[in-house]
């Protein structure tokens, strides 16, 4: 039964990580996330974890598989942003979003990666965003730090393949959260006007995307990029 596996989703206190964990208990599986602060929804397992600090990864997994078992699928999904400019961003603007965004998902991934390497089982997928590919003025620490998850999921996929193990990447566009709330209204008329759809996704719609990629229908895609953004990012 593949929704009695043990999930683990990075940063599922808010946002689309916390819809991802929900959607992945609704379906029946048994499912933790980590947080700096806060708590995942209903049903979930929260661990205190910065994805920066492996020793503090290493104790939450841990955490995990004493009380849930060996981790099978994660979803990478902790990521910050610092926006600005370019000429105006500091060396801590990059090297932070970089450390957390990638960084992050080398250590959750590695760490995974043990339990499903024993198992000859496992699903990674890691949560990138249109402006991986699309690109986005003033998100060059942002992008190129989301762009890099598609070299890191096909490297993956080359060197774990063989062994029952699948690495995806899902992009997603605008979604409606508490960042895109915040944004003035104005700004989200024009965001809005660039989207073949229309409108901004619900988290819903990013986490069935994510949950499918889990699911065994999908034990046959590795290394894939895809978009959750309603055509914004075509051809990218």
């Amino acid at each position: 039964m593949s929704a009695q596996r043990v999930v683990l989703v990075t940063g599922g206190n808010r946002g689309i990580g916390r819809a991802i964990a929900e959607r992945f208990v609704l379906d029946g599986y048994r499912v933790a996330v980590t947080a700096r602060s806060g708590e995942g929804p209903e049903g979930t397992l929260t661990v205190r974890a910065d994805v920066t600090d492996a020793a503090a990864l290493d104790a939450a997994f841990t955490e995990v598989e004493q009380q849930l078992g060996p981790v099978e699928i994660v979803v990478a999904n902790a990521g910050i942003t610092k926006d600005t400019l370019l000429m105006r961003m500091s060396e801590d603007d990059f090297d932070s979003v970089v450390a957390t965004n990638l960084g992050g998902t080398f250590r959750v991934v590695k760490r995974a990666s043990k339990g499903m390497l024993r198992a000859r089982f496992g699903r990674v997928i890691l949560i990138s965003s249109v402006v991986g590919l699309y690109g986005s003025a003033g998100q060059v620490n942002y992008s190129a730090s989301k762009s890099a998850l598609v070299g890191f999921a096909r490297s993956l996929t080359r060197e774990l393949g063989g062994r029952g193990i699948t690495a995806n990447v899902v992009a997603p566009g605008f979604i409606e959260t508490d960042m895109t709330a915040e944004l003035p209204e104005e700004t989200q008329k024009q965001y809005k006007a660039s989207i073949p759809a229309g409108r901004f996704a619900t988290p819903d719609e990013v986490a069935g995307v994510v949950t499918w990629l889990a699911g065994d229908d999908a034990g046959y895609i590795s290394g894939a990029v895809i978009p959750v953004d309603g055509g914004l990012g075509m051809g990218h």
